[in-house]
């Protein structure tokens, strides 16, 4: 039974107006329309949440409020990784208490582990925490490439290491985890979701859900069905805002074609700043072209 399937969003972290605390109004809105959307699964705390700029308190308030704001309404993938060991697991401790469903583990970054390394760290997370554990594999963003050997060897030593968000941009990698595992493998690009559903992924961790949920869903639907002609219109209708939404670094689009859609304000921590005019233009001609905007 795949626990991991469907349509997750990546959810922006939306902040008050002195980028002291999240907006927790704003968030609840944002979840009602994900889940008025169908939206299947919610990952607050992930890169396109800012986790980097949270605090770790901050961090443990932002799962639990959004595991009470979901209130089983859908899944929460609750974002517990960390480069430090210690501290991933002491994050996945807590989504264990506040309720979350499963938790999304980033390969650590920066110090860059070998092989031996990454499969130490994600046996010691799942050891200490019976929850679902999704591998999350983002090179781009970490400097390390966890390989499919290393993520089925993970599965088969640690049960309950069952999901990889596969972000390395290679539809290869996520066909032999699903041939050498019975893993559930996730797009992290969304922009491949139909390319590696169609080698047997089982869906989407989407960062343009946050601005098109409903559609989405669709996508991710029609994909799972096996209907792949209704898949390959959404793929090609959505195209533009998924280029768009990386026009700049995430997730300075999706927070800023959320603010032009009038759902939140684009406001960003630093280091993060707003979109360039340029980027912006190109933004919202997406959106229109979408359909999101008039």
């Amino acid at each position: 039974m795949q626990h991991f399937s469907g349509s997750y969003v990546a959810l922006v972290t939306p902040w008050n107006k002195d980028l002291s605390n999240v907006d927790y109004g704003a968030l609840k809105e944002l979840i009602d329309w994900h889940v008025e959307s169908g939206t299947d699964g919610i990952l607050p705390a992930g890169t396109t949440g800012e986790s980097a700029t949270l605090t770790p308190q901050e961090h443990k308030e932002l799962v639990a409020k959004t595991v009470e704001l979901v209130a089983g309404r859908a899944k929460v993938l609750a974002g517990a990784g960390s480069n430090s060991t210690n501290e991933a697991i002491a994050l996945a401790k807590h989504a264990k208490t506040v309720g979350a469903d499963s938790i999304l583990v980033i390969t650590p970054y920066y110090n860059r582990p070998t092989p031996e390394g990454l499969y130490q760290h994600y046996g010691a997370v799942a050891e200490a925490c019976d929850l679902p554990v999704m591998i999350y594999n983002v090179p781009s963003r970490t400097g390390t490439n966890i390989l499919p050997d290393t993520i089925i060897r993970i599965n088969k030593s640690f049960p309950t290491v069952i999901g990889v968000k596969e972000a390395s941009g290679s539809v290869d990698q996520s066909a032999q985890i699903i041939n050498g595992s019975t893993m559930d493998v996730m797009s992290g690009d969304d922009s491949l979701a139909l390319p590696i559903m169609s080698v047997g992924g089982t869906g989407v961790v989407s960062v343009i859900a946050n601005i098109a949920p409903a559609e989405t869903k669709k996508f991710m639907d029609a994909a799972l069905a096996g209907d792949y002609a209704a898949a390959r219109e959404w793929h090609h209708k959505l195209m533009p805002i998924m280029k768009a939404c990386f026009v700049e670094t995430n997730p300075a689009p999706a927070k800023t074609a959320l603010e032009i859609m009038g759902r939140i304000s684009g406001r960003m921590r630093l280091p993060m700043v707003g979109l360039k005019p340029e980027s912006r233009t190109v933004l919202e001609a997406a959106l229109r072209k979408v359909g999101l905007v008039k």
